[in-house]
């Protein structure tokens, strides 16, 4: 799955990869590039349909620190599969990447977490109820460990790299729905008893990808919008995609920072 990665950077040996969720895909800029690969060239990528995705593969370095950088990821709501990431998160393993950083853009459950606020994600419920390890098997490496899935000693060095890079950063429990419609009031009443924080359709099944292949997980949300029936109005994908835009610089200066320190 990886000789055709390994064929365009011989010898690179990626230490962190990096997802970058939806409208931040822009700090493929603040990467000191090795190689680029569209997804559709690597076997076992995912196809991209979501139009901020940009489906490419980065290799390079942020300060001494060697990383894959996966510009976007397929969703569970594209095709109805879980899994959809699993190529993508094995060959980062198989490259010898020890963390996975994941990125999104969520709906904020609090109103003290108004839309561009960055949370790092302590822990996540999977309220979709789908698995991206169904019919993984035969033996027993289908059924991981989620205690700690999102790692402690990295969510502390995380919150470092957030005060030092000037950066307010909660932190807090994110909630998994399948999408693509967003969630009504009353799901989202649901989700704050159940002690979410902030919400999207992504990171949960990578999340349990990636503790399947061996790799830790750090994780980040964007607050793009107040979730359903916080504050009045309409939500919407353009909406997402506009303060992830303009919030996008935070993000990417936490990122640097964390990962030029990643040692």
């Amino acid at each position: 799955m990886i000789d055709a990665i390994t064929r365009v950077a011989p010898g690179f040996k990626p230490k962190v990869a990096v997802i970058l969720g939806s409208g931040l895909g822009s700090f493929v800029e603040d990467v000191k590039q090795v190689a680029a690969l569209p997804y559709a060239d690597l076997p076992g990528f995912p196809l991209t349909t979501v139009g901020s995705h940009a489906g490419r593969l980065v290799l390079g370095h942020v300060g001494p620190t060697p990383i894959a950088v996966l510009q976007g990821r397929a969703h569970y709501y594209e095709r109805g599969r879980a899994d959809e990431m699993g190529g993508a998160i094995r060959a980062i393993a198989d490259l010898g990447c020890e963390t996975l950083v994941q990125t999104n853009a969520a709906g904020s459950l609090r109103l003290d977490m108004p839309p561009g606020s960055v949370m790092a994600i302590s822990d996540h419920i999977n309220f979709a109820g789908v698995n991206p390890l169904f019919g993984v098997g035969p033996g027993d490496s289908r059924f991981v460990d989620m205690v700690d899935a999102y790692d402690p000693a990295l969510l502390k060095k995380l919150l470092a790299a957030a005060r030092q890079a000037n950066v307010t950063c909660h932190d807090g429990v994110y909630i998994f729905f399948s999408g693509p419609s967003f969630e009504t009031p009353a799901e989202i009443r649901a989700a704050r008893v159940l002690g979410a924080d902030a919400v999207g359709m992504s990171t949960a099944p990578e999340t349990i990808l990636a503790r399947h292949a061996g790799l830790k997980v750090v994780a980040l949300s964007l607050m793009t919008n107040y979730a359903a029936g916080l504050v009045p109005g309409v939500l919407g994908h353009e909406q997402t995609l506009a303060v992830a835009g303009a919030a996008s610089g935070n993000v990417r200066r936490l990122l640097r920072t964390f990962l030029e320190h990643y040692g």
